[in-house]
């Protein structure tokens, strides 16, 4: 470890910040691998649960079933990683839809601010459960609805629409 850098130990690893801003993990032989990458197995639904740690070529390095069990400095270099990665806007509103036929540009809420997308097609629209769905973009970007009976009424009411 250079000047620079930061480390966290747990029981198994030590996860430390390089002076690039990359994650480095140093395993309980001393081996250490730069570059390493947190990964949700289940973003939605459980997003603070079942996490692994890997390279970038893959290889699963540890694995962390629960974050809160996680040191808070190891749990905040992780928290920080996955924000930086993941980008699902969660949709607070629909302002209101150019057609109710396919491709259509929806204007809505989310949690990071007003914006505007294209719908291909109704199929872009995925349940996740029985109340969260998810919408994918003409450019792939995903939506979050968390609950969609959580919406205000105008909102549901165009959501219908299309499910």
């Amino acid at each position: 470890m250079t000047a620079g850098e930061t480390s966290r130990a747990t029981n198994d690893f030590t996860l430390v910040r390089t002076a690039a801003g990359r994650l480095a993990f140093v395993g309980p032989t001393g081996e250490a691998h730069h570059g390493v990458v947190p990964v949700r197995a289940f973003p939605i639904s459980s997003p603070d649960e079942s996490i692994s740690l890997v390279t970038s070529d893959g290889h699963e390095l540890a694995w962390i079933d629960r974050l809160a069990d996680v040191p808070d400095d190891i749990r905040s270099l992780i928290e920080e990683e996955l924000a930086a990665r993941d980008f699902v806007p969660e949709i607070r509103r629909i302002r209101a839809v150019s057609s109710f036929a396919t491709p259509s540009t929806w204007t809505v809420d989310t949690d990071r601010g007003e914006t505007t997308f294209v719908l291909r097609g109704e199929d872009d629209i995925r349940r996740m459960s029985h109340a969260m769905l998810l919408i994918a973009d003409s450019n792939g970007v995903q939506y979050l609805i968390r609950d969609q009976k959580a919406l205000d009424r105008a909102s549901r009411r165009l959501l219908d629409r299309f499910l």
